[in-house]
């Protein structure tokens, strides 16, 4: 190969020119390799590159060995080859440096340089073969291979990392307890998968495939009016841009699965919407949602019965307190009141002591006829649910010196007597509860009718109520009112009273029905 002896200035303006644009980074220095002998070539491409502006640091290696240790060394951006200055097949260089796996461009660097040269060395693995008389083109050449090198690193490290995360994905995906899917919607009747994940095939028995073909195949996995539902929760979903959440389920002819369906859309345009999201398996959510609604409904009867129960056993009681234990009082009262007549006028102290004693069983016969109105208030059938609270509160004013005040609408109309006795037992308990814990001295009780319902409000001007004493486990008290509100399918609220103490609210339909139906949706789940 002839001596470079292309003068650098002569090349300066071409080179200047060119490379200002053409350089991957000007703040960083090329790694260069040259496989030459003399260290005279390298001095003059060094010139040639800084003349272009161009930061470049050249490595001469001679020999395969040379080469080998250079690229063990550190990475490198490019090679110059110049075949002429040293004695190295091309195949060898090419083959070493093919063994470190290494995306390194080589530039041929010759003279003269035919056509069939260039070509045969592109084919063999060269980026491209410059002529030595045209030293413009090397900074070109080079600048423009280890660019594009670059950018297929890049591309390569993209596509690993693309790779990973759809690796990542299908992993994801896979252990999901459900099906990942990509919906789109054209028309009204026009769906499309673009997506599914591998759990359609436990949910819907088909596979990915067999979606994307063909969206119908998931409508088909319900029944009609199922898919009625379906196709209503996506057109509300596409039409109002709310979230997808309908819940549906699978035909099968043994055990049906309810699946749940959720994402939000994302309108691409007027009539195109997709929606990206999960499809999974709720039946075991739902059957033990059944259970539990089973199990509630079993309680509430439970306890309706238990209540009814008791009822019937205070009736009994109250029964025996009034025709029992009041005539053996009325008697004994006669009794009394014979024998104190026929006593001589001068048993002046027997005679006291049986007024004592007539005293005393009018005590009794008060207190049992208390009692038995408590157990079951005969008022209350005779005359109805206000006189009977009316009863109470002064029965409580009485027994507990707490003045309680009452107000009841006239218009409002009497329940049924189930209602009524709900009602009373449970003013009858607030006032017990109002007696024990409020110290209060003032009552206040109104009954009322308001849009359909009937409302209980008890307040007192006592300590008041915290949320702890709310939250009670034993506060039996409050619970028992809850039970009895809830089979009424009324509401309960207890808060603080505006002048301090407590103020309890109460509401229950005028027409309760105290059988409530059996939940379709729990008995649909459990079969």
């Amino acid at each position: 190969m002839p001596a470079l002896s292309t003068s650098a200035e002569t090349l300066s303006d071409t080179l200047q020119k060119v490379a200002a644009n053409v350089a991957p980074d000007a703040t960083q220095a090329l790694q260069l390799l040259l496989i030459s002998a003399t260290d005279n070539s390298a001095a003059q491409l060094h010139r040639i590159f800084s003349t272009s502006g161009t930061s470049v640091v050249l490595h001469p290696v001679a020999s395969l060995s040379h080469l080998h240790d250079a690229l063990t060394q550190k990475p490198w951006d490019a090679v110059i080859y110049m075949p002429d200055q040293v004695p190295l097949p091309l195949a060898d260089v090419l083959n070493r440096i093919e063994q470190f796996a290494l995306d390194l461009p080589l530039i041929l660097l010759t003279h003269p340089v035919t056509s069939s040269d260039t070509q045969q060395a592109l084919r063999d693995g060269v980026r491209d073969v410059v002529d030595s008389h045209q030293l413009d083109r090397l900074v070109l050449a080079i600048t423009r291979e280890v660019r594009e090198a670059r950018h297929r690193a890049d591309h390569r490290i993209a596509l690993e990392n693309l790779k990973e995360s759809e690796a990542r994905f299908r992993g994801l995906a896979s252990n999901l307890p459900g099906m990942l899917f990509h919906l789109r919607q054209r028309t009204e009747d026009d769906y499309r998968f673009l997506y599914a994940s591998e759990g359609c095939q436990k949910l819907f028995g088909v596979t990915p495939h067999d979606l994307l073909a063909s969206a119908s195949r998931l409508f088909d996995a319900f029944d009609a009016e199922e898919k009625k539902s379906l196709h209503r929760a996506l057109q509300d979903s596409a039409s109002n841009g709310t979230l997808l959440n309908w819940e549906g389920r699978t035909r099968g002819r043994t055990r049906h699965k309810w699946i749940n369906l959720r994402s939000m859309p994302h309108r691409l345009d007027r009539d195109t919407v997709e929606w990206r999201g999960i499809a999974t398996n709720i039946t075991q959510s739902k059957e033990s949602e059944a259970q539990l609604r089973k199990s509630r409904q079993q309680l509430a009867e439970l306890s309706s019965h238990l209540e009814a129960i008791k009822e019937e056993e205070r009736e009994r009681i109250s029964r025996d307190i009034h025709d029992e234990l009041g005539s053996i009082l009325v008697r004994l009262k006669i009794e009394v009141a014979l024998l104190a007549s026929k006593l001589p006028d001068t048993a002046e102290n027997l005679r006291d002591k049986a007024y004592s004693i007539e005293g005393l069983l009018d005590q009794a016969m008060g207190t049992a006829s208390r009692v038995a109105r408590e157990l079951r208030p005969g008022i209350l059938k005779e005359f109805g649910l206000p006189a009977a609270i009316e009863c109470q509160a002064e029965d409580f004013t009485q027994r507990f010196n707490i003045p309680c005040h009452v107000q009841s609408d006239e218009e409002i109309s009497e329940p049924t007597l189930a209602t009524s006795l709900a009602l009373f037992r449970i003013a009858q308990e607030a006032l017990t509860n109002i007696a024990k814990h409020a110290n209060a001295s003032q009552v206040f009780i109104r009954l009322h009718r308001e849009h359909g319902n009937i409302v209980l409000e008890v307040s007192d001007n006592g300590r008041g109520i915290s949320e702890a004493d709310l939250q009670k486990p034993k506060s039996f008290g409050l619970r028992g009112i809850r039970e009895r509100i809830s089979s009424l399918a009324g509401s309960f609220v207890i808060v603080a009273a505006e002048q301090g103490g407590t103020h309890m609210t109460l509401r229950v339909p005028e027409h309760t029905d105290l059988e409530p139906p059996a939940d379709e949706e729990a008995q649909r789940a459990l079969f």
